[in-house]
């Protein structure tokens, strides 16, 4: 519920009171609001699903809502036309979700938090993401999620461009920009600090921790996430549902790849960190058009939108279309790359499967196979893919040959270059009379 406070000239009150009643708002009307203008202010509360509709139709009828114009939550109401009210927006025809376009500017610019706050928050959710991916803990991952406060930037972002805010948008995209780079910094800073205070292995192989593996490989399911993520913030920003719980997805979708960027950095491994900022720039752009596409779809606009024809749309609001061409550039190169990735690992796969599938194999369990997006690392195998087959094997067998085989059928399904490592995990099992 939504307690409404608008100033309206004397000479439009009649108008405006016209609508109220037209409506079967019930309202109420002050004196003067002021002693050196003729003006009063009328009072009225309404469901959330009615603020825009109402808002509009006051508007129309001469309502200069810049002047004055408040919108605060309340808590109940007892009016005579409340209950109908009720149901008309809430259950009834006009079921409407989504909350005026005031509300929805003020509530992405209350998850605004001071440059302090903001940067702290995140460089701490970077460093306990880097903790998680090093020690290979889910746990402390999402850990780092639930702390990371990146959800306000992306959907004032968001809805800068969508309402055609400059403010919103430059506030929004400077901030992420800054946000990411602390993130990195920080993750950078700890990866440095561990490895050479010799907390961990100075020649640990990090491609090799699963938690930092799942970054440093972008695929489009990791793309659908960010994607979802921020449709889902969005749908909760512009209705009546909470975005807190949202942030956590958002977050999951940017702060560990953020994080796994600063270990490549710091363990040196130009491989896993090209891989993550992929990731992570791939996942924060899509974060961002996933939004402004739901509120678009929802029917936010920029004050005094007329159509993308009009000269005072292509005048006014050139940030919001530079920014989405911008965005859509880079969504579209790094979709190129991730989509030529999905197809890589598609034949992988198949050339792994087919090769298991041979008589000789027939003891192999396949149980995971994992690509590198590029091969960066140093070596003799420099500028080839990296494939890790996981597979499960008898314990009193051996496949000396599994690797190079592997990989001859990779190669010639994918026609790229590869090296191939294979992990095997032995597994005993009882004979059939219960003994080994």
């Amino acid at each position: 519920m939504r307690l409404v406070r608008v100033l309206a000239r004397d000479e439009r009150v009649d108008d405006l009171v016209e609508v109220l009643q037209d409506e079967d708002v019930d309202y109420v009307i002050t004196s003067e609001a002021r002693e050196d203008d003729d003006a009063v202010l009328i009072e009225f509360p309404i469901p959330i699903q009615a603020v825009d509709y109402v808002l509009d139709r006051l508007r129309d009828a001469g309502l200069d809502d810049e002047r004055y114009t408040v919108i605060s939550t309340a808590e109940t109401a007892k009016t005579s036309h409340y209950d109908e009210l009720e149901d008309r927006f809430v259950a009834g025809v006009e079921e409407d979700d989504t909350v005026a376009s005031e509300e929805i500017r003020g509530k992405a610019l209350g998850m605004h938090r001071n440059a302090l706050t903001y940067y702290s928050m995140t460089g701490l959710s970077a460093i306990v993401a880097a903790v998680g991916l090093l020690l290979d803990s889910p746990a402390i991952v999402v850990g780092a999620m639930v702390i990371a406060p990146q959800v306000g930037r992306a959907l004032i972002t968001s809805v800068g461009m969508a309402l055609g805010d400059r403010q919103m948008l430059k506030l929004g995209v400077r901030t992420q920009l800054a946000g990411y780079a602390a993130a990195i910094v920080g993750a950078t800073v700890l990866g440095v600090t561990i490895r050479y205070g010799q907390l961990l292995p100075v020649s640990l192989h990090v491609s090799g921790i699963g938690q930092v593996a799942k970054r440093i490989s972008p695929g489009l399911l990791s793309f659908v996430v960010a994607v979802c993520s921020g449709a889902a913030g969005a749908f909760g920003l512009a209705t009546a549902l909470p975005v807190s719980l949202v942030g956590v997805m958002i977050a999951a979708a940017l702060i560990p790849a953020a994080a796994a960027v600063g270990i490549g950095l710091a363990w040196g491994a130009p491989s896993v960190a090209i891989g993550a900022f992929v990731l992570l720039v791939a996942n924060a752009v899509a974060v961002n058009l996933s939004g402004f596409a739901v509120l678009w779809y929802l029917g936010y606009r920029p004050d005094g939108w007329d159509g993308l024809s009009g000269r005072r749309s292509a005048r006014e609001y050139w940030p919001t279309f530079v920014t989405l061409v911008a965005l859509l550039l880079v969504v579209t190169a790094a979709g190129t790359v991730l989509t030529g990735k999905a197809a890589f690992d598609t034949q992988t796969n198949d050339a792994v499967s087919e090769t298991l599938d041979r008589s000789e194999y027939e003891a192999l369990e396949l149980v995971a196979v994992q690509t590198e997006m590029t091969g960066f690392d140093h070596g003799p195998t420099d500028g080839a893919r990296g494939v890790t087959v996981v597979v499960n094997r008898p314990a009193d067998e051996q496949f000396p040959d599994l690797a190079s085989t592997i990989e001859a059928a990779v190669e010639r399904q994918t026609g790229t270059d590869v090296t191939v490592s294979v992990e095997f995990q032995e597994v005993q099992s009882s004979g059939r009379d219960g003994r080994d």
